[in-house]
């Protein structure tokens, strides 16, 4: 049996952290859309807000993620599942993935998107995304 990375990276790469996602939270850039897409992923689960401004396209960022005052509690990521990464052209890919989250105490809850990346000089930036309906 493998062992298991004392700080395995949440994104399920089987790697530690600061070996997979952590060299592109220290501002490496991403080589391609899917390892921008789990490097997000864990930018989420680590709370790193500005990471994941930083990494969305200046077209369709919003100005912030959690609007003072909003209230809305945090989901707590479960896990991380890379579906497919297609590559459309040499700077336009696109991600489908499936995200584990619970809130509360409640359920466990599936996001399934397809993510629209764009690269721009040598980085990649998340464009949007297509959510799927709560499976």
């Amino acid at each position: 049996m493998k062992p298991i990375a004392v700080d395995s990276c949440p994104c399920g790469s089987g790697l530690a952290y600061a070996t997979c996602c952590g060299r592109w939270h220290r501002g490496e850039s991403a080589p391609d859309a899917e390892a921008l897409m789990r490097s997000r992923y864990v930018a989420y689960v680590r709370g790193l807000e500005d990471y994941l401004l930083a990494t969305w396209h200046a077209s369709t960022r919003p100005a912030c993620l959690d609007p003072a005052g909003s209230g809305a509690a945090q989901p707590t990521w479960l896990g991380l599942s890379v579906k497919k990464h297609r590559v459309e052209s040499e700077d336009r890919a696109e991600v489908e993935f499936i995200a584990r989250y619970r809130i509360g105490g409640g359920r466990a809850m599936r996001l399934h998107e397809r993510s629209r990346f764009v690269r721009e000089g040598r980085r990649w930036f998340y464009l949007d995304g297509i959510a799927d309906p709560v499976q």
